[in-house]
């Protein structure tokens, strides 16, 4: 994973920590010093020494000789979402649209090619993909990345669609690239995406654009249903409306909270004798 970086200012040692950070997963939850050697492709000693410090700054525990995360970690991820403001301001939309629909609901970001959750609201349904904060889906097959997408110039389409994914999944291969670009050519005219279990069977989803104060494609929003349960007429005629609404307040709200002053000058008061 590591020595990827060409600029001058690279910091090797930083990228190998991230790299041992990002070995753990669902899958991987608890891991020895070996497994992380492994999948950070570090030597040994290189790699307890990441471990050790990590351990000590507070982002690793270690319990009988094997490594795990700690809650902390997700102060870094939070950080990132925490900055954008729209944890907040999303939140309360999710929940209301999730309280209306009967299904889940959630926020994501264009990360290369794939997406990447940045807020979910979630009801207890049978989904046959796990879905969490800082998950990531190849862009491709989901109707949040095929927004996201589909908001691109042509040049930076390609650009994006020449990345491998990273989410670890296979890909779709129900479609050639010349129907995904006429499907995202519709996508932008209509202003919003289905994905109809092409992400994996039982998966099927529509999403809207999450706009910012300039207008630009920032973020997408979905509403996601079981396809034994949903049709995809009830998912378009019932769902999608309140989706788009929500949606738009979603982007009224980011628009205004970006307007806003982020910082306060302090006010002096001069007296005079």
């Amino acid at each position: 994973m590591a020595g990827r970086g060409a600029g001058p200012d690279f910091v090797e040692s930083l990228a190998r920590g991230l790299d041992v950070l990002a070995c753990f997963d669902v899958d991987h939850r608890t891991m020895s010093l070996s497994e992380v050697a492994s999948a950070a492709g570090l030597a040994r000693p290189t790699a307890r020494r990441l471990l050790l410090t990590l351990e000590e700054l507070g982002f690793v525990r270690t319990t009988d000789g094997a490594f795990q995360l700690t809650p902390k970690v997700l102060t870094l991820g939070m950080a990132y979402v925490g900055s954008l403001g729209l944890w907040d301001i999303a939140k309360p939309h999710l929940e209301s649209l999730v309280t209306r629909t009967g299904e889940s609901s959630s926020m994501a970001q264009l990360d290369g090619s794939d997406i990447v959750y940045v807020a979910r609201v979630s009801v207890p349904k049978l989904i046959a993909l796990r879905v969490d904060i800082g998950t990531r889906f190849p862009a491709a097959q989901t109707s949040q990345g095929k927004v996201l997408l589909s908001a691109l110039s042509p040049a930076e389409l390609a650009e994006v669609l020449a990345e491998p994914s990273r989410a670890g999944l296979p890909p779709y291969i129900g479609r050639t690239a010349e129907q995904l670009y006429d499907e995202l050519t519709e996508i932008r005219a209509r202003g919003w995406a289905l994905a109809d279990e092409e992400l994996a069977p039982g998966v099927r989803s529509v999403a809207a654009p999450v706009r910012d104060g300039t207008g630009t494609v920032r973020a997408a929003m979905n509403v996601t249903v079981h396809a034994a349960e949903t049709s995809v007429d009830t998912l378009l005629h019932d769902h999608l409306p309140l989706l788009l609404r929500t949606a738009g307040d979603v982007s009224a709200e980011w628009a205004l909270w970006q307007s806003r002053p982020h910082v306060e000058i302090e006010q002096r008061h001069e007296t005079t004798a």
